[in-house]
């Protein structure tokens, strides 16, 4: 049993998988289990993995049809029997201090749900842009989370016990939303005052289409947050505020 198991869902991410699972091979924390589920990609990511089937610490499930990112979460939860979680997809990658540092300070100050800042980057034809780092508030309950989603699914890291009967929910996009949501609505989010993760903005992903989001956004929060008309909207301006001062028109 390690200290922390790693979920890395994979779909079609190939150009940037090998980065993403090296990020993590080079942390100086060695008590790491990782799991890889390929949610059945029909480009180079299988040749990709293939490379890492004989390490004894990374799990390769191998989908036989694509299920979607939540699925793929889900399933990491249930293999896991480890004392902390935490996600990366596979288009971002690390720090390499990153475990070492964030476990640390869970541990000395038994915290339950902990995130940290990162730099957003876009690439074109293999030149890197970074954007300036975050500078993302220093606590979360549910009511500030919904007007400030800043918290980045790669950064964070939970103890397991908490999780209970939370899971990702089957969503066409902000499954990672929901699922803070349904955690803050119990635990408080705790920032570890560091840069951990490296978030690569895709102009062609699921997260695209920032219209499109907020239609959505108001729909989840209203059938899963249960907000009223008021507390909708002001979800919907502070988070479209946000996301243009994180990432500008990106």
């Amino acid at each position: 049993m390690s200290q922390i198991d790693i979920i890395m869902p994979n779909y079609n991410k190939a150009p940037y998988l090998e980065n993403s699972i090296k990020s993590i091979i080079d942390q100086n924390f060695s008590d790491w289990n990782l799991y890889i589920i390929d949610d059945y990609s029909s480009d180079d990511s299988l040749q990709i993995l293939k490379k890492y089937e004989k390490n004894p610490k990374i799990n390769i499930i191998k989908l036989k049809k694509n299920k979607g990112p939540s699925f793929c979460r889900n399933l990491g939860i249930r293999l896991s029997n480890s004392f902390y979680i935490a996600f990366i997809d596979s288009d971002d990658y690390w720090t390499k201090n990153k475990l070492r540092d964030q476990i640390n300070y869970m541990k000395k100050n038994n915290f339950h749900f902990t995130y940290t800042d990162f730099i957003p980057f876009f690439e074109i034809k293999g030149k890197k842009t970074y954007l300036k780092k975050t500078k993302i508030k220093n606590d979360f309950n549910l009511k500030s989370f919904c007007r400030n989603t800043s918290i980045n699914t790669s950064t964070l890291i939970i103890k397991r016990e908490i999780l209970g009967h939370i899971k990702f929910k089957k969503l066409k996009k902000l499954e990672d939303y929901i699922f803070k949501c349904d955690i803050l609505k119990k635990y408080k989010a705790i920032k570890l005052n560091e840069t951990s993760a490296y978030y690569r903005i895709l102009q062609e992903g699921r997260s695209g289409d920032k219209f499109q989001n907020i239609k959505y956004l108001w729909k989840l929060n209203k059938k899963y947050n249960k907000f009223n008309f008021y507390q909708n909207l002001l979800s919907l301006i502070f988070v479209s505020y946000n996301s243009f001062k994180k990432y500008g028109f990106k």
